[in-house]
């Protein structure tokens, strides 16, 4: 009884109107669309993320770098104590030239300690690439979002069209009731 009840625009009916099937058609495209379009997109967005994280494994490499200033406990006095903070390093290029710069340290840690920075082929330094298990939950993470914001878009588009079927209908009965409503007769008030 409820499928019947569900799939009433597909079947032939006298009080079918025109509107009813406009109306299942674009209900049945919309979910095709967000379960085709978004598995696609979700797909094509894990793989880009993914392919983006594998490179910056292979583009970035660790290299030793020696702190130039102290890293303070706290920015502020009552703040937390420990975490990471910015601070001046100077490190080696791979063209083997002395470079400096800032990069975020251990709270704590003294001038002249060495730390380790990650830096691209060109000596820039850059934030440690995410490992396998990092990238792999990102990428599917983003793929994720991407179907879901795609399937709301859809779903709201969707949503936007049959309340512009909703007003056609309204109108249509507002019509056919200044026609009919005259017959009847008597009016109330």
């Amino acid at each position: 009884m409820r499928a019947r009840k569900r799939l009433w625009r597909w079947r032939s009916n006298p009080l079918r109107r025109p509107d009813d099937i406009a109306e299942a058609w674009l209900v049945l495209a919309v979910w095709l669309l967000i379960a085709v379009a978004g598995t696609a997109v979700g797909t094509v967005t894990a793989h880009a993320a993914d392919e983006t994280f594998a490179r910056q494994r292979a583009e970035r490499r660790p290299a030793q770098a020696v702190l130039l200033d102290d890293v303070p406990e706290s920015t502020a006095k009552g703040g937390p104590a420990g975490g990471r903070r910015s601070a001046e390093v100077r490190w080696s290029a791979p063209d083997g030239s002395t470079r400096t710069g800032r990069t975020l340290a251990d709270a704590g840690q003294r001038a002249g300690t060495k730390v380790v920075v990650w830096q691209d082929t060109r000596g820039r330094l850059k934030t440690e690439p995410p490992d396998a298990l990092e990238a792999g939950i990102e990428s599917a993470t983003l793929g994720a979002g991407a179907a879901c914001a795609l399937a709301g878009a859809l779903y709201g588009a969707g949503r936007a069209a049959r309340r512009q079927l909703d007003r056609r209908r309204i109108d249509g009965w507002g019509r056919e009731w200044d026609v009919v409503g005259p017959r009847w007769g008597h009016r109330t008030g």
